[in-house]
């Protein structure tokens, strides 16, 4: 009896709390795209809302990323999603907020006729890198694995020790994968046989001076490394290069509104909002071929061209424009 009372009270309980959430609400804030197929939150201020009947609004010109909605609704507390990512919400309905309307637009604002632009600006800043990605990987086989382990081993560590003599004290040189798999060999209608194992050992250099890849490529290979899987060139202190390519986009961006304004014979006469749509670093990657490596003469060296890195950035902005 006592235990039927506790559930009776869990489930009271339980019903006034999605009755407390069944009140309408109004918020306010972003469309942003969510994990959930298909998805869509609004995030107002810290807090993130699941739109439950997001299809309902899609056709709307003004539904997409980072538009500033006002939506009217109801909290669903008992919907279980796939991730769970915001508080579940059903809208009954939902609008744009006027500072978010993607097209041009006309409006009154202390008496002046005021003509709202949306510009974009598009920079790309070339750098050199300053840091070179080398992965390698010594590769044995044998019919017994303790066999191609103890090969393996041996190789590896002339490999490691020939990789840290020429990269030099500045140089990490690491692990990063070993493997021990059978070889299998498949006929039809039978099940498969093990004739054999490979055992892999990776290792990961990290360089700056990049002069030397050349020399540990060729350095690795002589002592044993029998597949080269790539080289990549990075940018460790990208801030400067960032901050360049975030401010030629935005100059880009104002230098449109300002052609725009002197094409409809006015001015820009404020910046309402300026976004940031991202700056992107590529990682040009040189796939190494190991038999050239290994076939190679000891007194040719690899050639290594290193070239530049692209830093794109994308600013879009949102001016003012009024009669001069």
């Amino acid at each position: 009896m006592h235990y039927l009372l506790r559930i009776l009270s869990l489930a009271l309980v339980m019903s006034l709390t999605a009755q407390a959430f069944a009140k309408e609400i109004t918020i306010r804030g972003r469309l942003q795209r969510t994990v959930e197929a298909g998805g869509w939150l609004i995030v107002a201020d810290k807090q993130k809302y699941l739109i439950l009947n997001a299809r309902r609004f899609q056709s709307e010109k003004w539904f997409k990323e980072s538009a500033e909605v006002e939506a009217v609704g109801e909290i669903k507390p008992d919907v279980m999603t796939t991730y769970m990512e915001g508080t579940p919400f059903d809208v009954k309905t939902m609008r744009a907020l006027a500072s978010e309307e993607a097209t041009e637009q006309q409006k009154v604002t202390d008496g002046r006729s005021v003509t709202r632009v949306l510009v974009s600006g598009d920079s790309i800043v070339q750098v050199q890198p300053d840091t070179a990605i080398i992965t390698l990987a010594v590769v044995t086989q044998a019919k017994r694995a303790l066999d191609a382990q103890q090969e393996n081993a041996n190789k590896s560590d002339a490999v490691v020790r020939a990789l840290k003599a020429a990269a030099g004290p500045g140089a990490e040189v690491k692990t990063s994968g070993y493997s021990v798999q059978p070889q299998r060999v498949y006929k039809e209608n039978q099940p498969p046989t093990i004739v054999g194992y490979e055992a892999r050992n990776s290792v990961t250099v990290t360089l700056s001076d990049l002069t030397k890849v050349g020399t540990i490529i060729d350095a690795s290979a002589q002592a044993g490394a029998n597949d080269i899987t790539g080289i990549s060139f990075t940018l460790r202190k990208d801030r400067p290069a960032r901050d360049d390519a975030l401010s030629q986009a935005t100059r880009e961006a104002v230098g449109k509104a300002q052609v725009i304004a002197q094409a409809l014979g006015g001015r820009v006469s404020r910046i309402v909002e300026v976004q940031e749509e991202g700056t992107t670093i590529p990682r040009p990657i040189y796939e190494a071929d190991a038999a050239r490596y290994v076939m190679k003469s000891e007194a040719a060296q690899t050639p290594v061209e290193v070239g530049t890195l692209d830093i794109t950035s994308r600013v879009q902005l949102i001016a003012e424009v009024e009669p001069g």
